[in-house]
């Protein structure tokens, strides 16, 4: 059984997409994705450097983006099943929920707009941030969250939680770690997934009359608790609530490990779901797809763990 999985904010590195552009059609791709966002993704996705691309409003688009375009040329996403697990982390779950067929991919683009800008506004609102705290006993950790007024936003697995709160919060946080843990500041701008985001809610609901959510086709799965959704607009609910409630990746993980899960399979900008799977779902084969040289390896592990029929039949673009 195949899992592909869509990166957050965060994986973006500057110039990711350059090798892309080099591909029959993406170029294309990329101009229509952006006229919905409003935003020139091409640029950004190559020459853009280090901080525009920090920004909450061009990060969250880009990498949606970078999602969709690699899934078209790797997999017929019509031909996926319910025997495909497809789940995102963060914003990723609105990449795997276009790749799914939950929402038209037009409609994703629109919701990552917005969410991204209204996300961008509410993190302007105070300085805000997140870090990861790796190691340490779970329950310390969560004892020193507490008592410095941070919440878990990420619970990734693998002894990895991601914190978030106030600047000044994180940064008594990185002096005075809990025991055994390291603290390593994120590149993000606010923090996302608490309740210094439930402005950006209001921006959304307003949205979803616009949307046109639909039944998955493959089993998707939710960010809240690591079950597959049931609707187009239970995932809908689930996308905005999202904004502001801790993503649970540990749970996804638990979930796909239940299920059988062969082989995962993570889509640009690629090696951050990889690298918490070898910790959560030790034995599990993972591919990272970076860059195009990775494609035919990429449809080769497609095919493996999910069966031909789902692979793209653009061979020539590997």
């Amino acid at each position: 059984m195949l899992a592909i999985v869509c990166p957050g904010q965060g994986s973006q590195t500057p110039g990711f997409l350059a090798p892309w552009l080099e591909l029959p059609g993406v170029r294309e791709h990329l101009e229509e994705l952006s006229d919905v966002a409003g935003l020139d993704l091409v640029a950004h996705g190559t020459v853009s450097d280090e901080e525009t691309i920090k920004d909450t409003a061009v990060a969250q688009p880009l990498i949606v983006a970078a999602g969709l375009v690699a899934g078209r040329l790797l997999f017929d996403a019509e031909a996926l099943t319910a025997a495909t697990v497809v789940a995102g982390h963060s914003v990723g779950e609105i990449t795997a929920s276009a790749l799914a067929g939950a929402l038209p991919e037009a409609d994703a683009m629109a919701f990552v707009r917005e969410r991204a800008n209204a996300m961008a506004r509410a993190a302007a609102a105070l300085p805000t941030g997140m870090s990861a705290v790796l190691g340490g006993d779970p329950e310390d950790v969560a004892r020193v969250l507490a008592e410095l007024g941070l919440t878990a936003a990420n619970a990734n697995g693998g002894g990895q939680i991601v914190a978030a709160g106030t600047l000044e919060q994180l940064g008594r946080l990185a002096e005075n770690p809990p025991a055994k843990a390291r603290v390593i500041a994120l590149k993000v701008a606010g923090a996302f997934h608490t309740g210094h985001m439930e402005p950006a809610l209001s921006v959304l609901e307003a949205l979803r009359p616009t949307l046109s959510p639909a039944e998955p086709r493959p089993t998707l799965l939710s960010n809240y608790d690591g079950t597959a959704v049931v609707s187009g607009e239970a995932n809908l609910d689930s996308l905005i609530a999202q904004v502001s409630r801790p993503v649970r990746w540990d749970l996804c993980m638990e979930t796909m490990t239940g299920m059988g899960v062969t082989g995962i399979l993570e889509l640009p900008p690629a090696g951050t779901l990889t690298g918490l799977a070898r910790r959560g779902m030790r034995g599990v084969p993972a591919l990272a797809l970076k860059t195009p040289e990775d494609l035919a390896a990429a449809r080769a592990f497609v095919s493996e763990h999910s069966g031909a029929a789902a692979v793209t039949t653009q061979e020539g673009n590997a």
